[in-house]
Formats: C-alpha cells, sequence, structure tokens
C-alpha cells in the first residue's frame, strides 16, 4: 500500500505538493485567533460531588464561592476610614450588573480576618456570576480593569485570578517556545543533514504540521470543549514528531539515491516502502497513546488527547505526501548547498561503525548491562514512591505573577494561610443543621464553620481551616469532612478547592487502568502487525516503564521534594499537580514507542535476510543510532523550550520529558534494547503458529530486508 502511494507521489508530485500547500495557506487563516476561543476550564470531572455541591449550591443559591479576593491598600490610610471605605464601595458599585453574584467586605462582615495586621489594607471576597468556569473566566475578565481602575492600590488573589495570569503565562511560554526552538532545530538540523537544502525540509514539514494541527482543533473547537493547553501540545508534539519523521525518511532517501543516482524514482519508492510504512506505524503509536487520554471526563484531558492526535496525524499525512513529492522533485538536489566543514566519511555510516560495536559489547555481557540498567533506572525512580499530589494554585506561577505576589500578601499580612470547603446540607431543620455544624467544628483542624445562606430547607455552611488548600493535611481534613453524617433524611455535599482535588485525584484513579488498558492493548496489535512478534511488543512495554517511571522519579525530586528549584527558578509547592504527570504518560509512553519501531523495522529487515539475531541487531542499531539520537535531539530542543516557562507544570512536562526522552534514545536503545534482545535470541520473533502464518500472509511487512530472501518463521525453534 505505501509502496504504491509511493509511485503515485512520484508520478504527481508538482500536484501533490501543490495541493498539500494550499490545504496549509487555509490551514494558517483557519488557526488565527484560535487562543481567544478555547477553553480556559476543564479541570473537573463532572460527575465528582465538588462539583455535584457547586451545580446544587447556583441553583439554590447562586454562586457563593470565594472566586476572587480584591485586597485594596492605601499608604496613608486605615481600612476603617470613611474615605477608604467610600473608595472601596464605589469601586464595587461601578461592577457591572450580571457579573458578580455578591460581594462580602469587612464593612458588612466585621471579620477582623478581612483585614490587614497594620489596617491599611482589607480584602473583598468576590462571588463571579456564570453557569460553567469559562463563564467565570469571561466575567473575571469584565471586572478586573474595573477593579484596578480604584483610588486605592488593588490585588487580585483568588482561583480566577491564578487561572487567568495561568493561561496569560501560557500564552506567553507557547511563543516563547517556538521562538527559541525554531532557530535551534534549524542550526541542528544542518548539523546532521550537512546540507542546507536537506536540513530545510524537517523544518517545512514541521511548520506544515503545525498549521494543519491548530486548524483542526479550530474546526474540533466549534462541537466540543477544547482547553487553552492543546496549541502547547501541538507545538511539543507537532514540530518535534514531524521533524523526527522527516529525518528518518530523509536519511533513507538519501541511503537509497546514494545506491540508484540516476533513479530517483525507485529510490522513492523503496524509502516509502521501508521509512514511510515506519513512520505510518509510529504516527499510529504516537496517536494511540494520546487517544487514551480521552477516558478521562476532563476536558483539559482531553483536550490534550486532542491536539496531541491531531498533532501527530497531521506530522503523519505531512511526511507521507507532503515529504515525498518535495523529495520527488528534489531528487538527487536534496544534498545540494553542502556545508564543506560539516562532511563525514561513508565509512562513518557503513554497517561496522561506532553504534554496531556497542550492540556487540553490549550483547557479551547482556545479563550484567540488563541488570545493572534496571538497577541505575528503578533508583531514580524511586523517589516517585513518596510522591505527594495536588492541583493547580497560585504556587504554579512565577513569584512575580501578579496572582502569585497576591496570594503571598494573603498569607503574610492577613494572618495565616487559611482554606474553606462549602458543605451543603439539604432536608434538615434549624436544629439539624446546629447539630450538624457542631459535629463539623469538632473535626480535627478546624476552626470556623458557619452558616452563609439558607432557603427552602437547604443550607450552605463554610468549613475554614488553617493551611494551604492543596496540602495532604487539608485534603485529609476533607476526606474527614465527608466522613461526618448528616442527619437522617438529609444529604451533605463537601465541596471547594481542596474537594477539587480530593475528586481529581479519585478520577485519575479509577480511569488510568482504562487508560493503561488501551495503550497497552493498542500498542501489542500496532506493534504485532508491524513485527509479527508477540515478544516484541510486550518487551517494548517494559522498556517504557523504566524510562517512564524514572522521570517521574527525576520530577518527584525536583518539583515535589523542592531540589534544584533555586537554579531552576521556581518555589517548589512540595507537591505534583494531578494532571501533569497524566499528561506525561500518554506523550512519553507514544514517543518511547516512536523510537522502538525506528530501531525495530531495521532490525526485522536485517533479521528477514539474515536469520541472525546478533547482526540484525547490531545492523539495525547501527542504520538506526545516529538517527533515533538526532531525533531526539531536535524533539529535546522543542520540548526543552517548555522547561523554559515561568508555570510550573509546564516547566515540569517540559523537563520530565526531555529526562525521559533522552534516556529513552540513550540508555534504553543503546543499551537496555540490544541487552534483552541478546538474552532472548530467536524468541524475540516468536509467534503462536496460527499468528505467524497469518502475519507472513497479511502482516505489514518492512519491504527492504525481504527483497533477497524469503522471510523466516517467526518460531524460536523454526
Amino acid at each position: 500500500m505505501i509502496e504504491r502511494w509511493g509511485s503515485v507521489v512520484v508520478r504527481r508530485a508538482v500536484v501533490v505538493l501543490l495541493v498539500g500547500l494550499g490545504i496549509t495557506a487555509a490551514a494558517l487563516f483557519a488557526g488565527i485567533g484560535l487562543e481567544d476561543e478555547l477553553s480556559s476550564g476543564g479541570f473537573d470531572d463532572p460527575a465528582s460531588e465538588s462539583i455535584r455541591e457547586l451545580t446544587q449550591e447556583h441553583a439554590a443559591f447562586g454562586n457563593k464561592s470565594i472566586d476572587v479576593i480584591a485586597i485594596f491598600t492605601s499608604k496613608d490610610e486605615v481600612a476603617t476610614d470613611p474615605a477608604f471605605r467610600a473608595e472601596v464601595e464605589e469601586t464595587l458599585a461601578a461592577v457591572p450588573d450580571g457579573r458578580v453574584t455578591s460581594f462580602a467586605t469587612f464593612y458588612d462582615t466585621e471579620d477582623p480576618a478581612m483585614v490587614s495586621h497594620d489596617e491599611h489594607a482589607t480584602a473583598v471576597y468576590i462571588s463571579l456570576s456564570g453557569e460553567s468556569q469559562n463563564e467565570f473566566q469571561d466575567s473575571y475578565r469584565v471586572i478586573r480593569p474595573i477593579l484596578s481602575d480604584s483610588g486605592l492600590d488593588v490585588d487580585l488573589a483568588g482561583p480566577y485570578a491564578v487561572y487567568s495570569d495561568v493561561n496569560e503565562h501560557t500564552k506567553d511560554d507557547l511563543a516563547m517556545a517556538e521562538l527559541v526552538s525554531l532557530p535551534f532545530v534549524l542550526l541542528l538540523s544542518l548539523i546532521i543533514f550537512r546540507s542546507v537544502t536537506a536540513a530545510l525540509v524537517p523544518v517545512l514539514v514541521g511548520l506544515v504540521t503545525v498549521l494543519g494541527a491548530r486548524a483542526a482543533i479550530a474546526g474540533l473547537n466549534q462541537i466540543t470543549e477544547v482547553s487553552i493547553f492543546a496549541p502547547n501540545i501541538i507545538t511539543l508534539l507537532g514540530l518535534g514528531l514531524s521533524i523526527d519523521y522527516a529525518l528518518f525518511v530523509v536519511s533513507r532517501f538519501r541511503e537509497e539515491i546514494a545506491l540508484s543516482p540516476d533513479d530517483t524514482r525507485h529510490a522513492l519508492v523503496r524509502t516509502m516502502a521501508t521509512a514511510g510504512r515506519t513512520v505510518m506505524f509510529s504516527a499510529l503509536t504516537v496517536a494511540a497513546a494520546m487517544s487514551s487520554l480521552l477516558v478521562f471526563p476532563q476536558a483539559f484531558l482531553k483536550s490534550i488527547g486532542y491536539g496531541g492526535m491531531a498533532a501527530v496525524l497531521v506530522a503523519m499525512v505531512a511526511a507521507l505526501t507532503i515529504l515525498p513529492a518535495t523529495l520527488a522533485l528534489l531528487g538527487k538536489r536534496v544534498d545540494s548547498l553542502r556545508i564543506p566543514f560539516l562532511q563525514r566519511s561513508a565509512a562513518a555510516d557503513g554497517e561496522h561503525g561506532s553504534w554496531s560495536r556497542l550492540a556487540h559489547g553490549v550483547m557479551r555481557h547482556p545479563i550484567l548491562v540488563a541488570v545493572g540498567v534496571a538497577v541505575v533506572l528503578l533508583a531514580v525512580a524511586s523517589p516517585f514512591l513518596g510522591v505527594k499530589w495536588g492541583k493547580v494554585d497560585y504556587g504554579v506561577l512565577p513569584p512575580d505573577a501578579a496572582a502569585h505576589q497576591a496570594a503571598e500578601r494573603l498569607n503574610t499580612e492577613f494572618g495565616p494561610e487559611r482554606s474553606t470547603a462549602n458543605v451543603l446540607l439539604e432536608g434538615a431543620d434549624d436544629a439539624e443543621v446546629a447539630a450538624y455544624t457542631r459535629e463539623l467544628n469538632e473535626v480535627e483542624g478546624v476552626v470556623d464553620v458557619r452558616p452563609v445562606d439558607s432557603a427552602g430547607g437547604t443550607t450552605l455552611l463554610r468549613a475554614a481551616w488553617e493551611g494551604n488548600s492543596q496540602s495532604g493535611h487539608s485534603q485529609d481534613l476533607v476526606r474527614d469532612l465527608r466522613d461526618v453524617p448528616s442527619p437522617d433524611g438529609t444529604t451533605a455535599l463537601v465541596g471547594g478547592l481542596t474537594a477539587d482535588t480530593v475528586d481529581l485525584a479519585a478520577s485519575v484513579r479509577s480511569h488510568l487502568p482504562w487508560m493503561g488498558l488501551i495503550v497497552v492493548t493498542v500498542m501489542l496489535v500496532l506493534l504485532f502487525l508491524a513485527f509479527g512478534s508477540l515478544v516484541l511488543p510486550i518487551k517494548a512495554v517494559v522498556m517504557n516503564f523504566f524510562s517512564i517511571t524514572a522521570s517521574f522519579g527525576v520530577v518527584t525530586w525536583i518539583f515535589s521534594d523542592g531540589h534544584l528549584s533555586d537554579l531552576l527558578g521556581f518555589t517548589s509547592s512540595g507537591f505534583l499537580d494531578l494532571t501533569t504527570p497524566v499528561v506525561m504518560l500518554a506523550v512519553l509512553f507514544g514517543l518511547s514507542m516512536d523510537y522502538e519501531v525506528f530501531l525495530l523495522s531495521r532490525v526485522r529487515e536485517q533479521w528477514d535476510a539474515t536469520g541472525d539475531n546478533d547482526a540484525a541487531v547490531a545492523t539495525g542499531l547501527q542504520k538506526t543510532g545516529r538517527i533515533i539520537t538526532s531525533a531526539a535531539l531536535l524533539l529535546a530542543v522543542v520540548i526543552g523550550a517548555f522547561s523554559l516557562s515561568g508555570v510550573v507544570f509546564m516547566k515540569m512536562l517540559g523537563l520530565g520529558m526531555l529526562i525521559a526522552l533522552l534516556v529513552d534514545a540513550t540508555v534504553i536503545r543503546a543499551l537496555l534494547v540490544p541487552a534483552t534482545m541478546k538474552l532472548l535470541g530467536r524468541w524475540n520473533w516468536w509467534a503462536p503458529g496460527p499468528l505467524a502464518r497469518w502475519w507472513h500472509r497479511h502482516g505489514f511487512r518492512e519491504e527492504g530486508g525481504a527483497d533477497n530472501a524469503e522471510s523466516r518463521e517467526t518460531s524460536p525453534v523454526g
């Protein structure tokens, strides 16, 4: 199929290229202003108790949550001065109707906790209007400039101030990542390809991929909620993978054109039948890994899945259409504009180079290498055993962010940091409400429980305690509040920021096994179709376990335990954001399989040709070692740009993936894979008889290694 498509592209190269570029131009316009149209929410499970509490609270009373905290400050006046109070009330009165459901001020509540220790500032608790996180964010965008226009100094804290700053920093980080990574990608491409023309081809494919995937997400956003973080994963995966695929295809084309310098058609058809087929399977494995995020109910995780799938599938299409059409037109000119001082001898890329020697060295001591690498990687992963979980709060922002500084002011100038939970009690009379309130107050750690509103047999209570909302203590306290039985015949729901985190953790735990099942099942099927073995897919999953858990250990040691925080420019919150490792798991599993397919495709090709397992492994590593490390380096530049982000979870995502990628492309592929393949020997290619026969008749065989030899049986004794 791929070989026939290669023939079509050769014959119709100009048409394919013009159509592809025309679609890309249309995609450019379709993606303009994409970030302004996407959702800024989507972090919660709609079926969770905290969301049910919020929904019923809105139905009974409107929104009563503390969404924004405005801190009004005067250097000269104290909060109780009439002029200070008048300025606060005048500012609040300027907020348009329909954007806020309620204001809570010191002047109404006489709560001393709402006045700073020096009495020169007061906090106003604001509840926003809306039915969803997106609508709350819209309301916040409207009231923010109005509050800031006060005659007093105003700082804004609270969840929606944090979300707004996170979104703004994320947009800036995306632009910065693209600005930083593209010049380095081009420079590395020049070094890797040693030719200006060849180096520009992957960059072209990368740009086409990003534009096409953004257009796909813009279309998807018309029918379902898509998070503002989807464009980030498009840049991260789309740019990186498309360059990887172009590198693999162009490298194989240069290899084939060297063998048939006067027959571009034959060289390109052979390239598509080998490297093109590998790219297709690689892309499908990455897309399958990203699709596993769709099992989660959180729109944020679904959106990362949408963006990742769009990026990798568009990259695949570009690598199988625009790329071969460009190569067909260039032919031998793909190596034009060579850079003289970067040229290498042909022997450097031969079948008996340094990568082959490394493989043979590893295979002389396979047990020692396999055990040693496994022990080291498990040791690196060990900090993950003590990981603590949380959710986005002001700590994810850089210290100079406005919402971060406002939160720090609340914690230092208004007393110790406090967290709250809303408790909605339905069907209780006054006596039952009083008794239930007393029981909540007896929960260890709770400092205050007071009524907020009551109507029609429904009462809203607010429990408060000292400490950060995302700490383990706060999460345990919410569980304790939920364990307090409500009076007979009544129901109670506990919501709020900490409850959101508790419910998110429960949701992730319950859906994670389904994610794993989808990923592993699809990988086993795709890798069997690609290589005709049941052993290799299982081994690949195990290899991925080592690289991914090692990266989890490193990010736990850095971001949860706080090591290297000064060097990397962040403040450790003492926990990891719950959703980031889930995203890392999907992306890294796909990328690991990406390189596994690259390597095994050449190993299978040599196995078909020779039947010598050791020679197949050594030759396969020699043929792909430089390509895989080069691809990993290019992708590392793109991913590494995200580690420069000021938002902690984006920095963690970038750094964690960077570490896993480099470990996978070097330690795993160069050491662990050859060692385990040596130990397994002919069992590498085993499949049960019926499956083996089916694959020989119908499997997607790598054409490159079977031209001059019959395919060998996949039985270890055959």
